[in-house]
This record gives structure tokens, C-alpha cells and sequence, in this order.
């Protein structure tokens, strides 16, 4: 195995047991007891705890070890953490809290696409719903995560703000969270699949207030199908 493959694994395995409190708040442990415990050079288990430490998850400590820190100080708009957290027994919480975030910048980035799109990124817009709509009746999941990812990371590169844009990985992880934890259906809903087309048609034609309008919808619409799925889960 890479050592590229041996610190992913590395460090999705520390970092799911951080999420899980299997390694809880103020648990010492030392880069010996990693280098051990999964059988990884010194190099590898150093670089897993730095990005660790980048994430506000570890503390190094001279004479003291590696810090196991509390969740407060966590970057929770990390896309491995949300993938972590998404994994874990704190699914439900992870998603509400992404969907309360969600309703706060994609419906805003929606109306500023409206005015600020591109030619090229309103036809990958109608291109990407086009292909959902096919993808979701041939119920084929994993195209349609693919298509709706370049959707989402499209709009919010369309809305031409910097930092909308950054989140793409955020709702990227959101969006392959409830895809691969069973939180679909199994044939998309034809209702989420037109608010996506009409979320298009508005930015194409300039209409601030039907895009925000729709894309809340959008949001709606998942939260809403997600509390279902949970609650069967």
C-alpha cells in the first residue's frame, strides 16, 4: 500500500474514533502508540496528527503527547470531518445543522447567479438538471449525485462570490452523505428534480427572486425527505 493510501487510512480511522468519542476530549496518546496501533511509519503517523492538528481535533504537547481536543474547537466546515460526522452515530445532528446552513448561503448564492452567471455556467446549470432528470428516472444514484454535485458547485461558482464558493465541498459531502448512507430514495423525487430545473431556467433568465425562491425549496425538500429516511433508519 502508498504511503499516500496508508495516512487517508490513517487518518479516517483517528479521526472517526475522535467524531465517535471512542477517543474522547482530553485523551492522551502518543505518535509510538499510532505507529503500533496500525503498524505505520513514524513519517506517516506525524503527518495524519498534523492534519489533525489543522482541524482543531489534536494538540501536540511537548512531554505531554498528542491532545485529543473537545469538539468546540473543531473546523466543522472541514469536508472530511462532515464526512466523519455524516458516518457516525451523529448523522441526524450533522445534517440539520447542514441544512439550517445550507438555507442561509445556496438561496442567497442563487439570486446573485441570477444576475452574475456566465453563458458557459448557466448551460452546465441546464445541462446538469437535464442529466438528473434523466439519471434519477433511470434510477441510477451514483450519476445523479455526480450531476447534482456539478450543480450545486456550479451555482455556487456562479454566484460569483469567493467565499459561496468555497463551500462547494460542504455541500458536495452533503449531497454524498444522504446518497450513500440511504437517505434517497431510490428514484429521486420528479418535484426535486423541476425545483432544480427551475432553479435554471430563473438564473437563465435573470430572475434574483424565483432563483432564491426555488433553491429554498430545494433545501426544503431534502430536509424534509431526510427526516423521513431517519426516521426509518
Amino acid at each position: 500500500m502508498s504511503a499516500s493510501a496508508l495516512h487517508t487510512n490513517v487518518l479516517d480511522a483517528l479521526g472517526s474514533r475522535i467524531v465517535s468519542g471512542d477517543l474522547a476530549a482530553g485523551q492522551v496518546l502518543t505518535l509510538d502508540s499510532v505507529d503500533t496501533e496500525y503498524d505505520v511509519s513514524r513519517s506517516v503517523s506525524r503527518e495524519a496528527v498534523r492534519v489533525l492538528e489543522s482541524m482543531g481535533m489534536l494538540a501536540s504537547r511537548r512531554r505531554v503527547g498528542v491532545t485529543v481536543l473537545p469538539r468546540e474547537g473543531w473546523n466543522v466546515f472541514d469536508p472530511r470531518l462532515i464526512r466523519w460526522r455524516l458516518d457516525s452515530d451523529d448523522r441526524a445532528a450533522q445534517l440539520l445543522s447542514l441544512s439550517e446552513l445550507r438555507s442561509g448561503f445556496e438561496p442567497v448564492a442563487a439570486a446573485l447567479a441570477a444576475e452574475r452567471a456566465t453563458p458557459e455556467q448557466i448551460a452546465v446549470l441546464a445541462r446538469a438538471a437535464t442529466d438528473m432528470a434523466v439519471l434519477g428516472h433511470a434510477g441510477d444514484l451514483e450519476a445523479f449525485l455526480e450531476a447534482d454535485v456539478l450543480f450545486h458547485r456550479t451555482l455556487l461558482e456562479a454566484s460569483g462570490n469567493e467565499m459561496l464558493r468555497s463551500l462547494g465541498d460542504v455541500v458536495a459531502e452533503v449531497l454524498a452523505g444522504r446518497t450513500h448512507h440511504h437517505l434517497m430514495p431510490t428514484e429521486p423525487k420528479a418535484e426535486a428534480i423541476d425545483l432544480h430545473e427551475a432553479v435554471s431556467r430563473a438564473v437563465r433568465n435573470g430572475d434574483a427572486s424565483a432563483a432564491r425562491t426555488a433553491m429554498q425549496a430545494i433545501i426544503d425538500e431534502a430536509t424534509e425527505a431526510q427526516r423521513e429516511a431517519l426516521k426509518d433508519d
